[in-house]
């Protein structure tokens, strides 16, 4: 199944366009957890479990699991196997960020697809589409290129004018027009930037998908948000929150915690969005 398909089998399924991502971190972790033999799994398997009904997708992010070596990794893959086993209609976007020449990018692509088995992947532009087709050729995965992301100096390179438009913009416009031609591409759009959102929505039309960070801890605007980002359908967001979510608790209970924390997101965002 391509995965456009199923994350909106999800988002239909579940009624929800809240993604949780799973970004563990060992000094964060209830200290039951941070004992115990594999504790990223054990966290991401209680979380997992605990908010499977209320999401459209989970995306781990590379970078926890890689700081802790050879064991971080194992525990990225058991993660994975564990949403494909008991859970295989919930997609698994990895938060990746790689871009490089395409003969490297063609490794990422084998250890994200194949060896993890993700159905999505995040990228960076700026090696070309030459490079980018070591990723596009996977026609059934989902390709999420960075295009506005929510940190604060985001614009320092975003924002520089490129033949009179702004570098963020011409990104959008590329990957509408250029790279998109098996309809698998997605973009990061960040809540941090919602006016800036809307000249992205408004630039590459209503069907294409944004991948949105920056609710929650980074301050994002929901309203602000899905008035400018949602498309006619009242979709086109997957809306990621972590740490709000995912470190709600800190003892025993910490997924329930993050239930209820998912729960009231889940909720709050279907409300604004008009959807019951």
């Amino acid at each position: 199944m391509k995965f456009i398909d199923k994350l909106n089998s999800r988002v239909e399924h579940n009624g929800s366009l809240l993604c949780v991502g799973l970004d563990p971190d060992l000094i964060r972790l209830p200290v039951h957890v941070r004992e115990s033999e594999a504790p990223y799994f054990m966290f991401n398997k209680a979380i997992i479990d605990a908010t499977a009904e209320l999401v459209c997708a989970y995306k781990p992010n590379s970078a926890f699991y890689e700081a802790r070596g050879a064991a971080g990794i194992e525990e990225l893959q058991l993660t994975c196997a564990y949403i494909q086993e008991k859970y295989p209609s919930i997609p698994i976007i990895l938060d990746f960020k790689r871009g490089d020449i395409g003969n490297t990018n063609k490794q990422y692509a084998r250890f994200a697809f194949e060896y993890l088995g993700v159905d999505a992947v995040t990228i960076q532009p700026w090696c070309g589409a030459e490079a980018v087709k070591a990723f596009l050729d996977y026609k059934d995965k989902g390709i999420i290129v960075l295009d506005r992301t929510s940190n604060p100096g985001a614009g320092e390179l975003q924002d520089l004018s490129v033949g009179g438009q702004q570098l963020y913009l011409k990104v959008a416009e590329n990957v509408r027009d250029n790279w998109n031609k098996n309809g698998n591409c997605l973009l990061v759009v960040a809540a941090t930037y919602p006016k800036e959102m809307a000249k992205v929505r408004t630039l590459v039309g209503p069907d294409m998908v944004f991948l949105v960070p920056g609710i929650g801890t980074q301050g994002g605007d929901l309203a602000a948000v899905l008035a400018a980002g949602l498309n006619k359908k009242k979709t086109g967001l997957i809306i990621n929150v972590t740490r709000e979510i995912i470190f709600a608790g800190t003892g025993k209970n910490f997924a329930a915690a993050a239930r209820d924390k998912a729960l009231s997101l889940s909720a709050e965002i279907n409300k604004q969005r008009g959807v019951t």
